[in-house]
């Protein structure tokens, strides 16, 4: 029996379930749940946005090593200056980014700090508007309310394009 058969005779019971969207014409969809019918275009549409906004299978760090191949790395600074429009993000447990304009910040903390991810929201205790060695941050991981331990920056290296 073909599966909009067995659809078909399964709502014909009574119970007025859909088993499989994907199995049935579009007019039985509509007919089973018009909710489902009504957003199937955004689906189809949203699929292709989705698909690419999915991580690649490069390493996480890879495309800053990249761009930090043409630049050449200044001397440690024990603190940089916190701007609107940059940019603070993990690429693993013990290596963060900032971006200002075209110069790119790199910290090691003192040790790896395990709730620190590429997809973590990064909380940063700074004082006076600039992230200084020896400031406390803590990860919050997708999903979670309470954040991860606390680690503690080290010295910021600035590369910069020569």
């Amino acid at each position: 029996m073909p599966a909009t058969e067995k659809l078909r005779h399964f709502r014909d019971r009574g119970t007025g379930k859909c088993l499989n969207a994907n199995a049935i014409s579009r007019d039985e969809l509509a007919r089973c749940s018009p909710w489902i019918a009504a957003i199937r275009p955004a689906i189809v549409l949203l699929t292709p946005m989705l698909v690419n906004c999915m991580q690649s299978n490069a390493p996480a760090g890879a495309d800053l090593n990249r761009e930090l191949t043409v630049r050449a790395a200044g001397p440690p600074q024990t603190c940089i200056p916190t701007v609107s429009n940059g940019s603070l993000h993990a690429i693993d447990s013990s290596t963060l980014v900032y971006r200002s304009g075209t110069t790119i910040y790199i910290n090691h903390p003192t040790a790896p700090c395990p709730a620190i991810g590429p997809f973590s929201t990064l909380i940063v205790e700074a004082q006076s508007g600039h992230y200084c060695r020896g400031d406390r941050a803590r990860g919050l991981e997708l999903g979670a309310t309470i954040a991860g331990p606390v680690c503690i920056l080290g010295n910021w290296i600035a590369y910069r394009k020569p």
